[in-house]
Parts: C-alpha cells; structure tokens; sequence
C-alpha cells in the first residue's frame, strides 16, 4: 500500500534524538522523519525504545521523573521542545492512542466532545456534528448511535478503543501517534482497528507502535525497526518486507529473536 513520495511533505522530523532516564541512554540518536497522510509502523522487540520513542513526539515524556531529551524534534518546521512551545496545543495537534483503552466514566457523546469543550467549543450543533462524525471515521457510530449517554466503560474493550480513537479525531489532529492500540483487544476488535486506519489514513499521519509483523505488513506505508536503542533500518514497508537491507532486521523479521 505504500504511497510515492516524491512530493510529500515532512510533518515531523527528528535528529540525533537521545532520551535518557536518569543515568540509563534509552535512545542513542535517532535519525527519522514522518510524511503527510502516511502510516508508519515502528517494530522491534520489547525494550528496543519504540515507546519512548513515540512519546517524544508530542512530549508525553514531559510527565516521566527524570527524563531527558536531547536533539530536535520539529513539527511542521517548529522545534516542539523549545520554551515557547504550548504542549496543550502541541498534543491536540498531535494526538495519542494507549495500549489500554481509557474512556472516562462518562457518556460516549461526553468522552467524543470533551478534547471539543475544553478548546471552548460550546454551539451544541457543531458538538453533536463533530461527535457524529468522528465516532463515524472511527467506525463506531452504528454501535453506540442509539446508546451516546452511556457511559462508555459499559462497552467491550474493542468498542472503548474506538470511542477514544474517535475522542482523538475530535478535535482534528494533524498527526494520530498509537502504542500498540490492538494489542489488548480480540482479533476481531483488532480488524475493525486496522480498517478504520486504512480508511481515515489519506487525512491524517499516523505513527504506530506494533509487535504485530502482520499488522505492520498490511496497514504501513514505512516502518522503522529499532533494536537496543538504534534504528536499524528504515524503509518502505514492502522492500523491508521482502528485502531487509541488514541481517538483524532480517532475523526480527524472520522471529529468530523478540
């Protein structure tokens, strides 16, 4: 599915990016850039710092003791680590998706429109309005259409996570970050997941952590395998796939280790 990229734009580019806790070098310098309305896959064995990684993106590592970030980090050309940087601001632009669902105990229709009313949006008409739709490019909207004042725990974890996946397109980011947003859920949940990325895919970039190789195979457009810290290789999903350029990630791919 991979998209040519002869004129796509860089969305978010990072260089030399180290991240240390406390004393421990989680990452050691990574060097990767993210296009518009591109979906990719960040892989690697448990522990390899693709988390960390990813929330770096919009500085979800802000709220870990004792973490250090060096290197840059820009989104549309603006340095997101700088002191003038609103980090509110930053992660309506950049949204995030956890590995567990985590609907607030509130209703659908409040979970959906709360990222709404607190950028002030109070016009009932544009709050019913964005709900639908965002719960409509989630794939949700006929599951929960008749039910939008339940509370959204009442729902089956598959259900959750697309009821926060639609909180997040709420307010319209421009980029969806995911931390293995399927793994907590049934293969079916997990399909539902997979199509609502493939439709919604062409609006928004998309960065996803997965253990998935399958998942990975059938939704990115690039993927980037990490190990110990390092990027080992980053390409097209396809040629990566099929060809890797280096043995480790030939062996990850193979599953002789991870």
């Amino acid at each position: 599915m991979a998209k040519e990229a002869l004129t796509m734009t860089n969305v978010i580019t990072t260089d030399n990016v180290r991240i240390s806790y406390g004393d421990h070098e989680a990452l050691h310098g990574i060097n990767l850039n993210f296009q518009e309305n591109q979906i990719t896959a960040l892989i690697g064995p448990s522990g390899c710092g693709k988390s960390t990684y990813l929330r770096s993106l919009n500085r979800m590592n802000d709220l870990i003791p004792n973490t250090t970030v060096t290197g840059e980090i820009r989104f549309r050309n603006n340095d997101i680590y700088s002191n003038s940087t609103d980090v509110v601001d930053l992660r309506k632009k950049i949204g995030m998706l956890f590995q567990q669902p985590n609907p607030f105990p509130l209703s659908v229709y409040e979970n959906v429109a709360y990222g709404l009313k607190l950028s002030g949006v109070v016009n009932k008409r544009m709050l019913d309005e964005r709900v639908e739709i965002s719960l409509k490019q989630a794939a949700i909207w006929d599951e929960v259409k008749d039910s939008l004042n339940k509370n959204a725990l009442s729902f089956s974890g598959g259900q959750q996570q697309r009821i926060c996946m639609a909180r997040v397109l709420a307010v319209q980011p421009e980029v969806i970050l995911m931390d293995e947003p399927t793994s907590a859920l049934d293969p079916i949940s997990s399909a539902k997941i997979e199509e609502t990325l493939m439709s919604i895919h062409d609006q928004f970039t998309i960065i996803i952590v997965t253990h998935n190789m399958q998942q990975a195979a059938r939704i990115s457009d690039k993927t980037a395998f990490l190990l110990n810290g390092d990027l080992v290789e980053f390409d097209q999903t396809e040629k990566m796939f099929i060809n890797p350029k280096m043995d480790a990630t030939s062996d990850y791919l193979n599953g002789k280790f991870g």
